[in-house]
């Protein structure tokens, strides 16, 4: 059963959608959709486009509710079905949002960006990972432009071009050779999995573990932290380089 916009809710609707829009030689197409589809539709993600847009209707203007011509969307788009209509405004047009919108969009984007970073990324003069806060400052001195649609990977080279002038900074994964006696190694084996991909692996005959794992290089203090934590600091770590 289609969907019906209900105008008595308008207000509230557009501070939960947005509109995708493509403007064709005069004519405007508009669909009302949710801002998380955007996302995952432009990454290449499967969506199901109509639950995720308020009414299956393509409007001229969606704001004044006026529907646009089946005839115009046949002859532009080559089809009159809404969501196929839907699909092509979503990937390709482009996306209206209010100031709030855009504010709230930009900073959950902004803090996902700097959490990658911190988790993968080493400042390559101290082999350590470089804390948030320091690259949300050199991330607010370079002026870095963020895309609250483009996932953080397609970001990378360009909030990574702005950073490097301010602060030395390489992606890269490092390798830790770890020593655990009987008492801990059953305890924080679930641990070193979760953190990173065990390369190398041993169980003495008296319980203890040697291993080396490999995780991103930002990780490193969590990951000694972790380990610290669940040992009361019995237990042994090294840094391997190359």
């Amino acid at each position: 059963m289609p969907k019906e916009l209900r105008t008595d809710r308008s207000d509230d609707l557009f501070k939960e959608y947005v509109i995708a829009r493509i403007e064709k030689m005069g004519e405007k197409f508009e669909v009302i959709v949710k801002p998380d589809a955007v996302q995952s539709l432009r990454e290449g993600k499967n969506v199901d486009i109509l639950s995720n847009i308020a009414i299956d209707q393509i409007f001229r203007d969606a704001h004044k509710g006026s529907r646009a011509s089946e005839e115009k969307m046949m002859e532009f788009f080559g089809t009159t079905d809404p969501i196929e209509v839907a699909r092509k405004l979503i990937i390709e047009g482009e996306i209206q949002l209010t100031t709030d919108q855009r504010r709230e969009m930009l900073e959950a984007k902004r803090k996902q960006i700097i959490t990658y970073i911190a988790a993968n990324a080493i400042n390559p003069q101290t082999g350590g990972p470089h804390p948030p806060l320091r690259i949300e400052i050199a991330m607010e001195e370079a002026k870095v432009r963020i895309d609250p649609f483009k996932s953080v990977e397609d970001q990378m080279k360009n909030v990574l071009d702005g950073l490097r002038p301010l602060i030395p900074i390489r992606f890269e994964k490092v390798r830790i050779a770890v020593k655990l006696t009987a008492e801990f190694s059953a305890k924080c084996y679930g641990d070193i999995k979760n953190f990173g991909r065990i390369v190398q692996e041993e169980w003495q005959p008296n319980g203890t573990w040697i291993g080396v794992v490999e995780i991103p290089g930002g990780m490193q203090t969590d990951f000694l932290d972790r380990l610290s934590q669940k040992t009361k600091g019995n237990v042994e770590t090294k840094l391997l380089k190359g």
